[in-house]
């Protein structure tokens, strides 16, 4: 008594199968993708962190800041300079 006319299928059953086929193979993979993603993912810090020197050429580029203050700023940075800016005997 299940099936009444034939039993055969409808074109909008056959259409929500493939629909709901599709959903569930799109949220499958979706997931392994995650899955890896989160895996391998290094830890301590995002992906597009900008270090500092990159910010410092990014604010000369735009024109934020000069070509003393970016001198001044870079000789901060290096790493043999332990008690601050280099001084050029200007006061």
């Amino acid at each position: 008594m299940m099936f009444w006319y034939g039993a055969h299928w409808m074109w909008w059953q056959a259409s929500l199968m493939w629909a709901g086929m599709l959903v569930f193979l799109g949220v499958l993979f979706w997931g392994i993708y995650a899955l890896i993603r989160s895996a391998t993912r290094r830890p301590g810090g995002t992906e597009h962190e900008a270090d500092a020197r990159g910010i410092l050429d990014e604010r000369l580029a735009r024109g934020e800041i000069g070509a003393d203050d970016y001198q001044r700023l870079r000789d901060l940075m290096r790493p043999d300079n332990p008690g601050g800016p280099v001084r050029s005997g200007k006061a």
